[in-house]
């Protein structure tokens, strides 16, 4: 994402500060679009297929970050794109530099394809999947009024949002060490009607009390590239996972939870980040459920050096808890 995105979605511009980027989520909201947003290698298989045609539709331009002709859009929506920085040249005509996915009834921006940057904000399928296990987890278990909440590494805000709805009452906070995630997080919550802080920082140590809820889908894929919304780092891309791990379960409150969204690697059929986050979880006098949701995802990362000893990566969740629901 480059620096003219960066600066409205920092505040810069007119439309900017509750402006273009809201009005945006609101324009679409009211035209009934739905997206829903594949793998990138899914992506760039629709787009190769396709053969370089221009965008026909809302879909097509949010969606699929197809360029389009400007005079062939609404010139309400060309003045939001175009006023707020949003939008592009690209090969005679434009290209939006955000990109806008459903789920459920709220609409989420995020960077437009291809996620290339070191900033990008990314969403997709492993962000239905969080979604759905924080609503099976919340979904299980009895209401309480009040508590606090926290999403590490918030990204688009998606688990903030998706918890907000099933419980109203808690107080929110969305960390992430992107200040461009963290604007898009904000518009999309406000969007959602979910009030929240949000505070730029790497972990939640300048956060005070202990939490409810912790939630974090963290980045799993040792990234050669070092992106931010895709690197793990050491463990095969599981040391993030496990850092967050570290911080969340201190600061868990008298029958709170951490839920973890995550990958893990599998090397001669061991799962060391499941054998990490048990022993933590039992120095820690807490529970453990642990579970694989898919047990093979991105295998063409297994051709990389990175992952030379690695047999599989598995999509997986851990809950970590005081709370007896937690076994």
């Amino acid at each position: 994402m480059d620096a003219d995105v960066q600066s409205a979605l920092s505040g810069g511009g007119e439309w900017a500060e509750g402006g273009a980027i809201a009005a945006l989520l609101e324009y679409l909201k009211e035209r009934d679009y739905r997206f829903v947003t594949p793998t990138p290698a899914t992506h760039a298989r629709i787009l190769t297929r396709e053969g370089g045609r221009q965008a026909e539709n809302l879909r097509d331009i949010f969606g699929w970050s197809l360029p389009f002709d400007p005079r062939q859009i609404d010139p309400v929506l060309w003045r939001m794109l175009e006023e707020g920085r949003l939008v592009e040249r690209h090969k005679g005509g434009a290209k939006s530099r955000v990109r806008v996915s459903s789920l459920g009834d709220d609409l989420f921006l995020h960077s437009a394809y291809p996620t290339t940057g070191q900033d990008a904000v990314f969403f997709g399928p492993d962000s239905y999947r969080f979604a759905r296990l924080i609503a099976d987890e919340l979904g299980g278990c009895p209401r309480h009024d009040g508590g606090r909440l926290v999403d590490i590494g918030t990204g688009a805000g998606v688990g903030a949002i998706v918890a907000a709805h099933l419980r109203p009452s808690l107080q929110i906070a969305m960390t992430d060490i992107n200040p461009v995630a963290l604007r898009l997080a904000e518009v999309n919550a406000r969007a959602a009607g979910v009030k929240a802080r949000f505070f730029q920082t790497g972990d939640i140590s300048s956060l005070e009390g202990n939490f409810d809820l912790i939630l974090a889908n963290p980045p799993y894929i040792a990234d050669n590239a070092g992106r931010s919304y895709r690197d793990g780092g050491d463990l095969h891309g599981g040391e993030v996972s496990l850092e967050m791990a570290r911080q969340a379960v201190p600061r868990l409150a008298a029958g709170g939870r951490f839920i973890l969204y995550t990958g893990s690697a599998i090397v001669a059929g061991e799962d060391r980040l499941h054998q990490q986050l048990a022993s933590l979880a039992q120095e820690k006098g807490c529970r453990l459920r642990y579970a694989e949701i898919d047990p093979d995802v991105f295998g063409e990362e297994l051709e990389g050096e990175a992952y030379r000893h690695v047999e599989r990566i598995a999509l997986v969740s851990a809950i970590i808890g005081h709370h007896p629901d937690s076994r």
